[in-house]
């Protein structure tokens, strides 16, 4: 009896050794330091578990036990499982791979933010003085943070460190600051109704890394569209400018006769009345010495720009742009044409397949120009999709083959004109009395029959060579001896009610305004790509009638449905 107790002692004893271990696993995992105390109870707990497994098999030989066998592969195939566990734990530790489900993809950063976080000049760090850390302002920073190593945030709380906030000027709780170098900006102010936004986050990243000033200015005087808040007003496209850095002033070319030589770009946004000749002609100046011009013209108005245009190939048409694809899917009229066909452009590189829509636009016509380069930004369905209507009185629109233009039709054109300023001119030697005149910038000359025919010696002054496609300006008399190439771009858009407060928020319309302002800025820093999206809202608002119905239906039609159906079947059955 005294042998058996010993045996089971010595049993029970053994079972201290996994009791050990796990004492030692939980001081370690908990205090998060492996110092000497959980190391000692995981050797002795290790040494004892030994121990008693050697012991065991000494006094019973269940190595050799068809149930210890079993029992050991299901031991090795459990901590199989555990390792292959821990290895993908691991690998998802170091490499992040996350699925963004959402439609407006809300968990995922925009292609802007990405471009910009990742090419970080210098650190920044994002200051939050809150007490509650919002799990979903804290997942947007984890985006940013995981994008690049010269990100970085901290939350404060302005209590426990005073110093700080009144470093920062902090004035209440929830104020987030973005601090590069020396340069703290106030980003905004979250608070329970209002999270931190992608859009705002981004733009401060931008006027930190961006040093430069770009001016843009807004024609007015002509019943152009309002830049303050108001019916019909651009505020919200004005203050899109603002958040990427740009500086945004009104132009009467009336006042001072001449375009700024700090604009950037000039922006003509939907003029009721015409332009004076001298205004046409600032115009025409500033596109000469490489200025670059937006201009957003409405169907039913005249700016008397045909000259200007003229010379790029570009003509505005009188009819209206109807589209009838849309007016079914998204409920958008046939005056308001909507587009999915985007040209291979830098301002519409990302747009894929996007929706965007014009409410009331005419159609551009564009013809080929000497110098000139042209491409189609905006382009409509097919007919009998879409067609240009003549008849602008008419309730029913139908379309006239007599008067009216089958689709596809042009809402907008980007163009570019690289043209050669003359910094000095030495006249063409030549033996004769007279000079030759050069009147032709083509690479091949044809003599004139007002010309004498040349030498065949040697001229002393070499051609300079143009572009292979020539200019439609002439040349002037003196061949330049040097050039500098200089290019001036052109954007027509046949509507600005796509960018009125209330329409530029949708879809991809602040998009397609803000993406040709930044290519006509020639800013070649700033990524042109689809801006921060903000979360759709998906309240329906329901009529008192569609309400009522809602409830008749859900209440009584359906409960009546089913029971009419139960009667049935109980009556087949009978």
């Amino acid at each position: 009896m005294k042998i058996v107790a010993k045996k089971k002692l010595w049993k029970y004893l053994f079972w201290l050794g996994p009791f050990l271990i796990a004492i030692g696993l939980t001081v370690g995992l908990v205090s998060e330091q492996w110092g000497l105390i959980p190391l000692i109870f995981l050797i002795a707990g290790i040494v004892i578990s030994g121990l008693g497994i050697i012991w065991q098999s000494y006094q019973t030989n269940w190595w050799k036990r068809r149930s210890t066998q079993a029992g050991t592969n299901a031991l090795v195939a459990t901590l199989a499982v555990l390792a292959i566990l821990g290895l993908i734990n691991f690998l998802g530790t170091r490499y992040h791979l996350r699925a963004d489900l959402t439609e407006a993809q809300l968990f995922t950063l925009a292609p802007q933010s990405l471009e910009l976080v990742r090419a970080l000049p210098q650190p920044v760090k994002v200051w939050v003085f809150d007490i509650n850390q919002n799990p979903q302002d804290r997942e947007l920073l984890e985006n940013y943070k995981r994008q690049s190593s010269k990100f970085k945030y901290e939350y404060i709380d302005p209590q426990a460190r005073p110093g700080l906030a009144e470093k920062f000027g902090v004035k209440d709780y929830g104020e987030v600051y973005l601090e590069s170098g020396d340069k703290p900006q106030l980003v905004q102010t979250v608070n329970e109704n209002e999270r931190l936004s992608e859009v705002r986050l981004t733009s401060r990243l931008q006027q930190l890394t961006n040093s430069t000033i770009t001016k843009v200015y807004l024609l007015q005087g002509h019943g152009e569209r309002q830049l303050s808040a108001g019916k019909g007003a651009i505020s919200q496209a004005v203050q899109g400018l603002g958040d990427k850095n740009y500086t945004t002033s009104p132009l009467n070319l009336a006042e001072t006769s001449k375009v700024p030589q700090d604009a950037a770009v000039v922006i003509v946004a939907g003029p009721k009345r015409g332009l004076f000749e001298g205004e046409v002609k600032a115009l025409q100046e500033y596109l000469n010495r490489g200025g670059n011009l937006l201009l957003m013209i409405d169907p039913n108005t005249d700016p008397k720009l045909n000259s200007l245009l003229q010379e790029w190939g570009v003509r505005l048409d009188n009819r209206l742009a109807v589209d009838i694809s849309g007016e079914s899917v998204v409920g958008l009229g046939p005056a308001a044409p909507l587009v999915t066909e985007y040209g291979q452009h830098p301002i519409t590189k990302d747009f894929d397949k996007g929706n965007s829509f014009y409410p009331v636009a005419r159609p551009l016509e564009i013809t080929s120009v000497p110098g000139v380069e042209a491409t189609p930004l905006l382009r409509t369905k097919p007919y009998p999709n879409s067609w240009a209507e003549s008849d602008l009185q008419s309730e029913k629109l139908e379309f006239n083959a007599d008067k009216d233009l089958k689709g596809p039709l042009t809402l907008g054109v980007a163009l570019t004109r690289k043209q050669a300023t003359k910094s000095a001119s030495t006249p063409q030697a030549s033996p004769l009395p007279s000079p030759t005149t050069q009147s032709k910038t083509s690479p091949t000359p044809s003599p004139s029959p007002k010309t004498p025919q040349a030498l065949p010696l040697p001229s002393p002054t070499t051609q300079s060579k143009t572009s292979p496609t020539p200019s439609t300006s002439p040349a002037p008399s003196a061949t330049p001896s040097s050039q500098t190439a200089t290019e001036s771009r052109l954007v027509v858009l046949g509507n600005s009610n796509f960018a009125t407060d209330g329409l530029f928020q949708q879809q991809l319309n602040g998009d397609v305004f803000l993406n040709s302002v930044t290519w006509l800025s020639q800013q070649n820093q700033q990524p042109l790509s689809i801006r921060p999206k903000e979360p759709k809202n998906r309240r329906i608002t329901l009529t008192t009638t569609q309400a009522n119905l809602l409830i008749l239906s859900s209440l009584l039609v359906l409960p009546l449905i089913g029971l009419a159906a139960a009667v049935i079947i109980w009556w087949k059955r009978r």
